[in-house]
């Protein structure tokens, strides 16, 4: 077990090395980041300033483990807009985002889950096929137009739910439907997939032999054997939640990280859009970690297969 969790915390800080690489490279690729930072017409002793302020005179493999050390600090510069630290702007805005992605995660669950559980009981039958309907059309629509429907039903037309902002837990409502439906949907079919794989196997047409009740092959055999791949599906469907973010803070006006990244875009800040890209990636990395550790203490096999052969299970 220690040597599969070792493993995986290596991948990870590769994964986070490779991140803070690319976003390097990136700012590079784009060309001066003086020039892309600063307006056109800042006067060139202002940009000389800048230029040395930032260390772009040095050169490049200097300019890269200098950029190296202040990331491992936690120090991602200041930002261009109010001249505060990058992060501190990124550490405001993260609560909004986890509060969002939270409430959207309880709702597919609480959705998406007796969603295809019921439709993999009931497999084949009318309810299946509606069940699957509805899941496939809760992740076909797209976000950004599944939020302006609800804006222009609940804000505009019935006037019972607010359109933007963050002030009361009302504003939550419709940014988490928007967020919550689509990923209930991915959910549904899982989990059915899933509970479909576990209904048949050999164990439990064994406690069916022995006369364990329909609920209690559910609740003690199918849904625990099933959870595995289901957590491994939240896992990854963070990244979703995180990237659906940036869409939906943007059209309720939610200020999270996904509308900090979208504004910072757009004014040229890139110190807070280096900050965001890699605290979203290093979320990314940890709740996949997590994932891993809770899927060894579900099936401890896991950790004994990568030991026997070497590779991660």
């Amino acid at each position: 077990m220690f040597q599969f969790l070792a493993l995986r915390f290596a991948r990870a800080l590769v994964t986070v090395l490779i991140c803070v690489s690319a976003v390097f490279i990136a700012l590079r690729m784009a060309g001066d980041p003086a020039d892309i930072m600063l307006p056109i017409d800042t006067p060139p002793d202002v940009r000389a300033y800048y230029r040395e302020l930032w260390g772009l005179g040095r050169p490049l493999i200097e300019q890269y483990w200098r950029y190296l050390a202040s990331v491992a600090r936690g120090d991602f510069g200041l930002s261009f807009g109010d001249d505060r630290p990058a992060f501190e702007a990124v550490r405001e805005a993260l609560p909004k985002t986890f509060l969002l992605g939270g409430s959207a995660l309880m709702l597919a669950l609480l959705i998406g889950m007796p969603l295809g559980v019921l439709a993999a009981l009931r497999h084949n039958s009318a309810i299946d096929r509606l069940a699957m309907a509805s899941a496939v059309f809760g992740y076909a629509i797209p976000i950004f137009f599944l939020g302006i429907l609800l804006i222009l039903l609940f804000a505009l037309q019935l006037r019972i739910l607010p359109s933007a902002g963050s002030e009361t837990p009302f504003h939550l409502i419709l940014p988490t439907v928007t967020l919550g439906l689509p990923l209930a949907g991915r959910l549904a079919r899982f989990a059915r997939t899933s509970t479909l794989e576990v209904l048949g196997k050999p164990f439990i047409r064994a406690a069916r032999g022995r006369g364990v009740l329909p609920l209690g092959i559910i609740l003690r055999h199918a849904l625990p054997n099933a959870s595995v791949p289901l957590l491994m599906f939240l896992g990854i469907e963070i990244g979703g939640i995180l990237a659906g973010s940036a869409v939906v803070e943007t059209i309720f006006a939610w200020p999270g990280v996904g509308r900090l990244l979208v504004d910072s875009v757009s004014t040229r800040d890139l110190a807070v859009v280096q900050a965001v890209i890699l605290t979203i990636t290093v979320i990314m990395v940890c709740s996949n970690l997590l994932v891993d550790m809770l899927h060894i203490l579900i099936d401890p096999r896991l950790g004994g297969f990568a030991r026997a052969s070497g590779k991660p299970a």
